[in-house]
């Protein structure tokens, strides 16, 4: 068994090339120069201790000098650990908080740290030995050219500790054992038809993120592929950015969440002279996939040269590495129609034509080569037929052993050997279609309301800002739930949006939410990867914490 720190190995001897296009410079290195780089610091940190069995925390920004740390953790033999960024200003306290948990939580022997973040991260008792990433550079590039040899490859060592984004301070590492890592990369590369000699990747996600961790760097730097690499800061200042390196570098294949796809799209009705037409996989996943927006996204972006079939929705989750269910190259964006009512009250997927009362979802593929899925009744464990929704199961090769000295939760995790993954879900023609998160579900009057419709209903209000609502159930009378709704708006009449909230969300889900709160933008809490956090919201409103407008 291949270890991930041999395959990149093997792949510093290929043509590929890794561009950084971060801060609007264009920065392109080889993989075999990339790699005598990451080599060299692998041999500082070695140094330092640091080899099989340690674990090395990283916390910076995407830069060249952050990607070769990375590679050269791996390299060293440790075990890697990618901490996230803070997503706003505003969360500055919440991310020292959460850092905090994390390396207190991670037995860690090293922290490499981006000097501006340093302030924010105050020593204490116990903590790892800290050092400058910038230091750890100058050092690394002192000894360039010293001799390095790679530790004894353990196919069975922990290759990476990818923490879960953690609603309140309970953040879980979830983790990547190197055979577990391999087989999901081989999946990835099997089901997309995965040719380096003819792939130009093109990223902006965040390496703290399971999905730009190792569906975009681990797999381009062990298998030579050209990526092209932004900074999340750089696409979320200008959408446009995206789409503009995908058609200077002729990107063949490129990832995102919803959310970013609903921002290309604002970005590409106002773009000229872009050339989309080697984009083969555009894939959407990490959050739920909306077909209204990625349809618009598809609109968008026809009158710049890309196939409608390059949309490539899909299901993955940290927990089985990444990538869980795909559908084939160039299928495009299939949908399911279903009865609502049926849906929510008897929780069936009855196919119906568009229209009223109908709710469109969409097929994200079937289980990727080394995994299985099954749906099950959540309370009873029992086999659910085709249509029938229940609990998403996983298993296979590439399933975490579990979450990093958390037994208790770990044992939550697993049901005879099979992955909960917490997910309502139904199968038709063996492919996975998503409902919505089982503990997010309303429950009205025996109906099983998804917030996620209320979301999108919301979302199109004027003077409500898209992607921005959250929506959850509180108590009310003779056990039934209300549904409170929470957005963000810019807009100076707040009564007049809350009136149109109100009727929005009465002609989605048929009653009238029992409250409605307009919040200023950049304030309805989020994950370290851009999640909107209904748990948190629900805590904050509860207790009076919101601020309205």
């Amino acid at each position: 068994m291949q270890t991930l720190a041999s395959r990149i190995e093997a792949a510093a001897g290929s043509r590929g090339t890794l561009t950084f296009v971060t801060g609007g410079t264009v920065d392109p290195v080889s993989y075999g120069q990339l790699h005598d780089e990451a080599r060299a610091m692998a041999l500082c940190l070695q140094r330092r201790g640091v080899g099989p069995g340690r674990h090395v925390a990283l916390l910076g920004p995407t830069t060249r000098s952050f990607v070769t740390a990375l590679q050269a953790v791996w390299l060293s033999g440790a075990t890697l650990v990618v901490l996230p960024l803070p997503m706003r200003l505003g969360s500055i306290d919440d991310f020292a908080q959460q850092t905090r948990v994390r390396l207190r939580n991670a037995d860690l022997v090293l922290l490499v740290i981006y000097p501006d973040l340093a302030p924010f991260i105050e020593p204490q008792p116990g903590d790892p030995t800290t050092i400058s990433l910038f230091d750890l550079a100058a050092e690394s590039a002192r000894a360039n050219g010293a001799a390095f040899e790679l530790p004894a490859q353990d196919a069975r060592r922990l290759a990476t500790l990818q923490f879960t984004s953690g609603s309140t301070a309970d953040p879980k590492g979830v983790m990547l054992p190197n055979p577990t890592i391999c087989a999901n990369l081989d999946a990835i590369t099997a089901v997309t038809q995965l040719d380096p000699s003819d792939v130009v990747l093109v990223s902006w996600l965040p390496l703290f993120h399971d999905m730009g961790l190792v569906g975009l760097l681990m797999l381009p730097m062990s298998t030579g592929t050209d990526l092209v690499l932004g900074a999340p800061q750089d696409f979320l200042g200008a959408p446009l950015r995206w789409m503009q390196w995908l058609s200077d570098f002729g990107g063949t294949a490129t990832a995102g969440p919803n959310f970013s796809y609903v921002l290309a799209t604002r970005a590409l009705r106002n773009a000229s002279g872009l050339d989309l037409s080697r984009l083969r996989i555009a894939l959407n996943g990490a959050e739920p996939v909306d077909p209204d927006s990625l349809g618009a996204f598809i609109e968008a972006a026809a009158p710049h040269g890309m196939r409608a079939g390059a949309v490539f929705p899909a299901f993955g989750m940290a927990e089985c590495m990444i990538a869980g269910t795909f559908p084939e190259p160039l299928a495009g964006m299939r949908t399911d129609t279903v009865d609502l009512r049926v849906l929510e009250t008897e929780r069936y997927a009855a196919p119906v034509a568009e229209g009223e009362g109908a709710r469109r979802l969409v097929r994200l593929g079937k289980p990727v080569p080394g995994l299985e899925m099954r749906i099950v009744d959540p309370e009873t464990g029992g086999l659910r037929l085709e249509r029938e929704v229940g609990e998403l199961e996983l298993r296979g090769t590439s399933i975490t052993p579990g979450y990093y000295k958390r037994a208790d939760v770990t044992a939550d995790l697993f049901h005879d050997g099979w992955l909960r993954t917490g997910d309502l879900a139904y199968t038709v023609d063996g492919e996975l279609v998503m409902c919505g998160r089982i503990k997010d579900v309303i429950i009205v009057g025996g109906r099983n309301v998804f917030p996620e419709d209320v979301e999108r209903a919301v979302g199109i209000v004027d003077g409500v800002r898209a992607g921005n609502v959250i929506a959850f159930g509180i108590d009310g009378t003779n056990g039934r739930e209300g549904v409170v709704v929470v957005a963000e708006t810019k807009d100076t009449d707040s009564a007049g949006t809350r009136r149109s909230v109100v009727e929005r969300v009465r002609l989605a889900i048929g009653l009238p939410p029992k409250d409605v709160v307009l919040v200023a933008p950049g304030t309805l809490p989020k994950t370290s990867s851009g999640k909107l956090q209904r748990s948190l919201c629900r805590q904050r409103y509860l207790g009076d914490e919101l601020v309205p407008v």
